[in-house]
């Protein structure tokens, strides 16, 4: 795709090794909010049409082999009706019970005290439907309780294994990835480190898991700013070690030179 150079309000930016964006506002978007000073990043087009900038920083996110947005820069700003909100206690769809089906259900994530929700699953959609009741408030809406969808089998069966998607959902939600910085991230995995030997100290088995769940969320964190994703370094670790061979000596494995 070819791309003539011009002037305008949206400009797509370059962090070389990082990133390509578009922002309406370098100095705020770039500098302040990502911490590059002039001279790191660059500037490869601009224009006033945010057709042709969501098109250009996609051309370019391709072109240069950067990891491609899921939503055009131009759809960002469409207004969506939320589906649903979430108390304490409760989910609530904005949709009548009879109204409410498998389409309207499908891929919600609905983030509650017990957690996040993925609804990407027929057993988790049937559950829902099965477990909803009319809200008091108006035939338009309707709810599940939040306690009992957590300690359903098809949800609860889903948290025995690490959804790191769901990690870096509640990360990016917080703009943890965006003004993060990886350094703090390894003072904060510090930080667990130490709540972690206070609990083996403590003999706290509850603490223990808490302060191993903390490590691995800020773990994924780390790896997510450093461009990468926890899955790959645990599976780049765990190749490294498959064939390995040693002996136990003092409690720890030793292995073979």
């Amino acid at each position: 795709m070819e791309i003539s150079i011009k002037k305008g309000k949206y400009k797509i930016y370059h962090i070389p090794g990082k990133k390509i964006g578009c922002t309406t506002n370098i100095k705020k978007r770039v500098q302040q909010e990502q911490g590059y000073k002039p001279g790191e990043y660059e500037i490869l087009y601009e224009t006033d049409d945010i057709g042709e900038a969501s098109r250009a920083e996609k051309a370019l996110q391709k072109d240069l082999g950067y990891k491609e947005d899921v939503k055009l820069y131009k759809d960002l700003f469409k207004k969506q009706m939320k589906k649903h909100t979430s108390s304490a206690a409760t989910t609530t769809f904005k949709i009548s019970k009879k109204d409410l089906d498998a389409k309207f259900l499908a891929d919600l994530k609905i983030e509650t005290s017990y957690g996040l929700f993925n609804i990407d699953s027929t057993d988790k959609i049937d559950w829902i439907l099965e477990n909803v009741y009319e809200s008091q408030y108006g035939p338009a809406t309707c709810y599940v309780y939040n306690k009992a969808m957590a300690e359903a089998p098809p949800f609860s069966k889903a948290e025995s294994d690490i959804d790191f998607n769901s990690i870096r959902h509640w990360a990016d939600t917080r703009g943890i990835v965006q003004k993060g910085n990886d350094k703090v991230q390894y003072i904060k995995l510090m930080e667990e480190a130490g709540e972690l030997a206070v609990a083996l100290l403590k003999d706290n088995d509850k603490e223990i898991k808490d302060a191993i769940g903390d490590m691995v969320v800020v773990l994924t964190n780390l790896a997510s700013l450093r461009g990468f994703k926890i899955e790959d370094c645990i599976k780049h670790a765990y190749n490294e070690i498959v064939d390995r061979t040693g002996k136990m000596v003092n409690g720890t494995f030793v292995k073979d030179k």
